[in-house]
């Protein structure tokens, strides 16, 4: 196991009805801004309770969060914050208003061209860099990124899509109610069922560090999302399938797993190429791509992709190589049965169009991905062609 140091300071209130919460995290004289994306959260009626719960302290609205956060919605907020002088951020939404969220926070008031912030990949932003940042809390509306309990975020600007990493932008607090997610969409229910699963196996079908905690915690949750998957999309109002759907997913990537062992995160960099050329939604580009990385990168990760058959499908007749076919197969027919096409073809995309989501990842310096950092661009463009 390698070396590691573990910090989340994020408080989880998880359950039915928490919002109460709210006003005892909130500071008392705040002055507040709420986030949000699409209007779902205001249509619901979950802004007005949340509102409720906020009492008299003075209260703003930015709406409008894109599903993708766009660097200039995020810093049209940065100027509300700056404006009104808001001293607290209540985020209401699923990853990608938390995410953008957590971007508001840090570009308010630094000092500098805030795309600045978009440059530094997965090295953190430090205090250094900027020196004050709003604090904020969040009530999660999708389960899916983890976005409630880390500190990272993934910001689109013109045609990229930038990780923004800081121990600065943890919420202080998040609210998971599984009821508040119970009128999703099916397809937003199902990406969110990919996107936590996609979120274990990068940092789990790597190569061997002899972490057995985190291995058999990664298998737990893997395990988990195959049992209640089809459950959770296909009955909405089913809360202990929801609770559990709600909880693997942010215990998918809060940290825990991903302490002492390599990661790999080739399928999600090549996946938001994918979605910013086609719009296609990340969920989906996970399901697409991930086998085809299986597949294609099966000789480096063969020991934990045996373990993960062995482990996780309960593959244990066969050669090695009939197990690791099988655990692939096995792996897109679970994305599948979530209702979820896992075929570039199935979304339009025809060979001719591959070079450019290589010149894409060419242009934002993506050409040694992976845990061994092996996955060059001749090799992308081969996990591209295999998963047509």
């Amino acid at each position: 196991m390698f070396n590691f140091d573990f910090y989340n300071p994020t408080r989880i209130f998880f359950g039915k009805g928490r919002l109460d919460v709210i006003d005892k995290n909130v500071p008392a004289n705040a002055r507040v801004l709420i986030t949000f994306g699409g209007g779902s959260a205001k249509k619901s009626g979950l802004i007005d309770k949340v509102k409720t719960h906020l009492g008299n302290r003075k209260v703003l609205e930015f709406g409008g969060i894109e599903p993708n956060p766009r660097y200039e919605t995020l810093m049209k907020a940065a100027e509300v914050v700056r404006n009104e002088n808001i001293d607290f951020i209540l985020a209401v939404g699923g990853g990608s208003v938390i995410d953008g969220t957590k971007f508001i926070c840090l570009a308010s008031h630094y000092k500098g061209d805030a795309r600045d912030l978009l440059k530094h990949g997965f090295a953190p932003i430090t205090s250094q860099v900027v020196e004050k940042v709003v604090p904020f809390g969040s009530v999660l509306t999708l389960p899916a990124t983890g976005s409630e309990m880390n500190n990272g975020a993934v910001i689109s600007y013109e045609h990229g899509k930038f990780p923004v990493m800081s121990e600065l932008a943890y919420p202080k607090f998040s609210i998971l109610d599984p009821v508040v997610t119970f009128t999703l969409p099916k397809i937003q229910v199902a990406n969110g069922v990919v996107d936590a699963f996609v979120h274990v196996a990068e940092q789990y079908i790597t190569f061997p560090a002899d972490a057995k905690v985190q291995d058999r915690m990664a298998e737990g949750i893997l395990q988990t999302l195959i049992e209640i998957g089809a459950t959770t999309v296909n009955e909405p109002e089913n809360y202990a399938a929801r609770a559990n759907h709600v909880w693997s997913a942010t215990m998918a990537l809060n940290g825990i797993i991903a302490v002492g062992v390599p990661q790999d995160w080739a399928t999600h960099m090549i996946g938001h190429e994918l979605t910013a050329l086609f719009g296609i939604d990340h969920g989906q580009t996970l399901a697409i791509v991930y086998p085809s990385v299986l597949d294609v990168c099966r000789r480096q990760k063969r020991t934990k992709l045996l373990q993960y058959a062995e482990r996780v499908w309960n593959i244990t007749t066969g050669s090695d190589d009939e197990k690791i076919d099988l655990a692939i197969k096995k792996t897109r027919e679970f994305f599948e049965s979530l209702g979820i096409k896992t075929r570039l073809s199935e979304y339009g995309v025809t060979v001719d169009k591959i070079p450019a989501v290589v010149e894409q990842l060419k242009a934002h310096g993506l050409t040694a991905l992976s845990e061994t950092g092996k996955i060059t661009l001749e090799v992308s463009q081969k996990i591209l062609e295999n998963a047509l």
